[in-house]
């Protein structure tokens, strides 16, 4: 069985890679803009703090290798952030 679901890259995206990576063959644009997010400090990523808001620029938790199954296993955390609402 293939998996080729939890990889996509577009690397003639004008932004790609959208974040510094010495591994450019293996980033992983499935996850453009991390779903992650909403989950604040508890989205597990390597985010700071710039003037009180959240940075990700830094962050390549989701662009990696095991980034799908890392996202996976937070979605019904986010799930639930979004029903709070």
């Amino acid at each position: 069985m293939t998996e080729h679901f939890k990889f996509y890259q577009n690397s003639q995206c004008e932004y790609f890679p959208c974040h510094k990576t010495e591994d450019k063959e293996n980033f992983n644009c499935l996850f453009c803009y991390c779903p992650l997010y909403m989950l604040k400090g508890e989205c597990g990523g390597n985010y700071i703090k710039n003037h009180g808001i959240k940075d990700c620029s830094k962050c390549l938790v989701p662009h990696g290798k095991g980034s799908y199954e890392r996202i996976m296993s937070k979605m019904k955390d986010v799930v639930k952030k979004g029903s709070d609402f």
